[in-house]
């Protein structure tokens, strides 16, 4: 799960990782698309390249 906002500078970037994730994997380079995406501070694109999506492996666990 991607933070709505950069826990940095305070930007909104949640909106943006459907379309990140989406362009990415079709095969585009991830700098054009970060750029592309108008996330030009190093934070906010610590946040996209290194992020791990983890939900689908820790959803079984939840407690009801």
């Amino acid at each position: 799960m991607i933070p709505i906002r950069c826990w940095s500078c305070g930007k909104p970037i949640g909106h943006l990782w459907e379309k990140y994730k989406e362009r990415v994997d079709n095969g585009e380079d991830r700098k054009k698309v970060l750029d592309d995406l108008g996330l030009d501070r190093y934070c906010c694109r610590a946040i996209f390249l290194g992020h791990v999506e983890l939900i689908d492996d820790i959803a079984p666990f939840k407690k009801s």
